[in-house]
């Protein structure tokens, strides 16, 4: 009996931190601690990790070079760094995407991680495409297509060395609903600025993730797949500094797939995914797993389950 290739691929997106006496830290800090984190993961079926751009330098200083990182990676059954988050402080004095004056010092930044990172054998490189809400609205059409004109731009750089754009829509992005996504990817070239579906950002900003695919199904470059329990009904997005953290709605906004209370109809995506011939990577989330008792390895295991028996019983 021959055996089927699987058409989708799970990588995890790591928000990952180690519970010490000291407090959490992060696996970067130690060769032994990072052994440890890929070897949880690749044990419950993971094959790839999604990270921030901000630890290509302490892999590294672990490893001497990004090549003996992913050869390191690989003796763990980790094939690769699928994705870079590039974790960027938007401010308008020099790095925000709605002010076309801010626009060079962006794509010199991103062309920067690009040269960087070969070696890790990078696929996607995941961005918020505008600022905070609070800091872009008004939100104008002239501030979209300012927006798309520079992902436009860098899309076509990160493509010469073989990386898609994907635009990653946190629910206090300044692109954040139905209308306003419908505009920006309407504005942005389709040959070089990719979609990212956050299905649990999509839910909290009002947002059905599934409709969405359906309708940029052609230009999805990833999934990160989290839950939620909660839908924002009065403007956290508008919460300063940090709507993740200080809306009161709820201390805890993601949750990993598979709970009782979730909003994701994870069945109904897979569905759309193979009905659409979706094929290869697809990310696990569960940002800030940690809050109110929880941990990352037991949601990560968690998630792995809801994988393992119900959505590869969909679409594998």
């Amino acid at each position: 009996m021959t055996a089927t290739t699987p058409k989708l691929r799970w990588a995890y997106m790591d928000h990952w931190r180690i519970d010490t006496p000291q407090g959490q830290l992060s696996q970067y800090t130690s060769v032994k601690r990072f052994d440890a984190f890929l070897k949880q993961i690749s044990a419950i079926g993971y094959e790839a990790i999604e990270t921030f751009d901000f630890h290509l330098g302490p892999l590294r200083e672990l490893f001497g070079s990004l090549e003996n990182a992913r050869a390191f990676m690989q003796e763990r059954g980790i094939d690769k760094v699928l994705s870079l988050f590039h974790a960027v402080m938007y401010d308008e004095r020099q790095s925000a995407p709605h002010v076309r004056a801010t626009h060079d010092h962006i794509f010199n930044y991103a062309q920067h991680i690009m040269r960087s990172s070969v070696g890790l054998g990078v696929e996607n490189f995941i961005v918020m495409p505008a600022g905070l809400y609070y800091d872009v609205e008004p939100v104008t059409d002239d501030k979209l297509k300012a927006c798309a004109e520079l992902w436009n731009r860098v899309g076509k750089m990160t493509l010469e060395y073989g990386v898609k754009t994907c635009c990653h829509h946190e629910f206090f992005c300044g692109i954040r609903s139905a209308e306003q996504l419908r505009k920006f990817y309407e504005y942005t070239d389709p040959r070089y600025v990719f979609f990212y579906c956050d299905t649990a950002q999509h839910v909290i900003a009002g947002v059905d993730p599934v409709d969405l695919y359906l309708k940029l199904h052609d230009r999805c470059g990833g999934f990160h797949m989290k839950d939620t329990h909660h839908v924002d009904l009065t403007g956290d997005y508008r919460r300063r500094p940090d709507a993740e953290v200080m809306a009161p709605t709820t201390p805890r906004w993601f949750h990993e797939m598979g709970t009782p209370e979730g909003l994701v109809d994870f069945p109904a995506l897979l569905a759309a995914m193979k009905e659409c011939g979706y094929e290869g990577w697809v990310g696990v989330e569960h940002d800030k797993a940690d809050v109110g008792g929880g941990n990352y390895p037991e949601s990560t295991a968690l998630s792995a389950w809801y994988i393992q028996h119900v959505l590869k019983k969909i679409y594998a």
